[in-house]
């Protein structure tokens, strides 16, 4: 048995969750093709522009040369109807009106020609270009998946790039519990090997739980720079709600809605209402006061049962 008394309550929600980086991206490459150049590896540290791969671009220039020659013969062609047409202009009334007509044309069909060599050449330095990969942003190589002289696709993700300077933990909350979490709630964390414990609280909020799992995405963000590697477990604690004043009762003394009191020594049923919460205490909001003997395991009790309080 417990005397029943007001307290300072904070009820929290423990999940486990794991470092991540705030900033992350996957790379893939917008050509496919054979892997010639790869001079980074794991851990190594990129500025935004590096160099992160070069795709073999044989084909591709020669592509390009031959895109660059069809412009030089529509830059020619596009000279000559020039000339025709300054020719025919100059002649003036000394030539029919149709001559100058079909030079007209000729310039206009062979400017034509020119865009679209020009466009041509642009596509395939565009191309060629993509088969160089820069870094997005700045960061760190994460994971490297592929290695020199591998056939990649677009398909492919050759590495992920992180930026560690901002670190999050990123964790799920089952969907029973759901409604109760939200941004801005404050939270305990402590890292795996670690003793100490870091404030924190919650950044991000899903609006969708998972069909599959039940769990709802929360990101949690550290109120102090942490320098630690990505995917350590962090054990975290989201306070939920926090009162200065409230009944609490061992979750063992919790007969369906209810709990059993010493009444001149009887034990009586009182209906409660409480809030379920995954702790070994819970709140009781209603049917308990202030200096009521409450049993502390309702196990095998019946309303009116005789009971004998006994003290150590």
């Amino acid at each position: 048995m417990e005397t029943v008394e007001l307290a300072p309550v904070t009820r929290v929600l423990a999940v486990n969750g794991r470092i991540a980086a705030l900033h992350s991206v996957d790379i893939r490459a917008l050509a496919g093709g054979t892997l010639r150049d790869l001079p980074l590896a794991e851990g190594d540290s990129v500025r935004q522009g590096d160099i992160l791969a070069r795709i073999d671009a044989a084909n591709q220039q020669a592509i390009l040369r031959q895109a660059v020659a069809g412009l030089d013969a529509a830059l020619v062609s596009e000279a000559r109807a020039q000339d025709a047409l300054d020719r025919a202009v100059a002649l003036g009334q000394n030539i029919a009106r149709t001559e100058r007509d079909a030079a007209e044309r000729a310039l206009l069909t062979a400017a034509q020609e020119v865009a679209r060599a020009t466009a041509q050449v642009d596509q395939a330095q565009v191309h060629l270009d993509n088969h160089t990969l820069h870094a997005p942003m700045a960061g760190t190589v994460l994971a490297l998946n592929v290695e020199p002289g591998q056939t990649i696709d677009p398909a492919t993700i050759l590495m992920t790039l992180a930026n560690l300077d901002q670190l999050i933990v990123e964790t799920d909350v089952d969907e029973a519990y759901a409604t109760q979490i939200r941004a801005g709630q404050p939270a305990v964390l402590q890292l795996a090997g670690e003793a100490v414990t870091r404030p924190g609280r919650v950044s991000y909020v899903s609006r969708r739980v998972d069909a599959g799992t039940g769990g709802l995405a929360v990101e949690l963000s550290l109120d102090a720079v942490v320098r630690a590697p990505v995917g350590l477990t962090v054990s975290t604690n989201i306070v939920v709600d926090e009162r200065s004043a409230a009944i609490t009762a061992p979750r063992a003394a919790i007969d369906g809605e209810a709990v059993f009191v010493v009444t001149d020594g009887v034990a009586t049923r009182r209906p409660v209402a409480v809030i379920d919460w995954p702790a070994a205490r819970l709140i009781v909001t209603e049917g308990l006061e202030p200096g009521d003997a409450l049993i502390t395991d309702a196990a095998g009790l019946a309303d009116g049962q005789a009971v004998r309080v006994t003290v150590p």
